[in-house]
């Protein structure tokens, strides 16, 4: 399991090694096709800086080679705010005093039909809070099969789960997994998630593991940018990453790099990261991992998020509401988060050709289910 894996790597030791990282040491990551972890910290170190250009070329020339001038779109259904977590940063915090809803499979259809009514998504990120005695794995699989009809593509982004849990749903027309593991400095981590299955940080570490296990199609990572230094998470991240490639070689990977956003908690971040350095690391990854699919949501602005398709990014998303019933419905229910970019599918969909990429709707058929 990574928990074991990650104990090798001493969180002050990564920093030292990242802030001491030279300009030389930038010129050689850039001159190598292939990339190990002391590479990737030295284009994520300021020394980096005044090589963004250099490094924003072959972000953008690796992604073209991999992945073609394509930009694939995906939708979120949030389908429960019932949380039993106390994360500190999140809108969905179970001490937040605000009514909770579960949506029913008749809402959720509804939900889905609205959706589609919206544009042509295949891809869709099925989002809860973490309640697992209400909103389970029995309610997922409900869910799972409801959406199933009306999407090629279902990914779920909800609490860790066993690896039988995993594999059961996988059997249920689940694709793919997305897990945030907020931060790495298991030190800290408490802080942030002081209740809740959500605080036990190696059980939501190892639950990678546990879905690499279960054969899971595409696993999907990121850290909340905002709560620790940014460059020392990411590189837990990196070191994560390469170790499941290494033991999980049939999956396909994502990462996210959320800056946090407004929310119920009104908690201020620790760390303010500029779109420069967004945009550093971004590039830094693309050029790590050749492969992984790079994802903005709506928390960016609209500027960036074009500017950013064109350099490295790969999946975006499109017209996210992220409150149960927010397709379908006026919402009474609190969102999770503040979205930035706020254009219709359709206005980003438009975007996109117009600067010359294609769309992707849909990256997975049902006939291979």
């Amino acid at each position: 399991m990574f928990y074991d894996e990650i104990k090798k790597y001493d969180w002050d030791d990564t920093t030292r090694c990242i802030m001491a990282k030279t300009t030389r040491d930038v010129e050689i990551a850039l001159g190598k096709e292939h990339l190990d972890v002391d590479d990737f910290m030295a284009l994520i170190s300021p020394a980096a800086a005044p090589y963004l250009e250099q490094m924003a070329r072959k972000s953008q020339r690796i992604t073209q080679e991999r992945f073609g001038k394509t930009i694939s779109m995906y939708i979120p259904l949030y389908i429960t705010n019932s949380c039993t977590n106390s994360c500190v940063y999140c809108g969905f915090n179970h001490n937040n005093p605000f009514q909770r809803t579960i949506l029913t499979m008749d809402q959720i259809e509804k939900e889905c039909q609205a959706i589609r009514r919206l544009g042509p998504f295949e891809n869709l990120l099925i989002v809860t809070g973490e309640n697992p005695a209400k909103a389970g794995v029995d309610y997922l699989e409900e869910a799972l099969h409801t959406c199933r009809p009306y999407f090629s593509n279902l990914t779920i982004e909800v609490m860790p789960m066993k690896a039988e849990s995993y594999y059961r749903l996988t059997k249920s027309g689940l694709n793919g997994v997305v897990c945030f593991q907020e931060t790495y400095h298991e030190a800290n981590y408490k802080k942030y998630h002081p209740a809740g299955m959500k605080s036990i940080f190696d059980w939501r570490l190892n639950g990678y593991d546990r879905m690499g296990q279960a054969g899971v199609h595409k696993i999907g990572m990121g850290v909340l940018i905002g709560l620790e230094d940014w460059r020392t998470d990411v590189t837990m991240m990196a070191r994560h990453l390469q170790y499941l490639r290494k033991n999980y070689w049939k999956t396909k990977y994502s990462v996210n790099f959320p800056r946090m956003r407004p929310s119920e908690g009104h908690f201020q971040p620790n760390v303010v990261m500029s779109d420069k350095e967004l945009a550093q690391l971004t590039f830094a990854f693309r050029i790590f991992d050749h492969d992984v699919d790079i994802s903005y949501s709506t928390r960016e602005n609209p500027a960036f998020r074009d500017n950013m398709m064109k350099l490295g990014v790969t999946s975006m998303s499109a017209g996210s509401k992220t409150d149960p019933g927010g397709y379908s419905v006026a919402p009474e229910s609190l969102e999770q988060f503040s979205v930035s970019d706020e254009r219709s599918p359709k206005e980003v969909a438009d975007r996109i050709k117009e600067l010359g990429y294609e769309v992707v709707w849909k990256d997975w058929d049902k006939i291979f289910d």
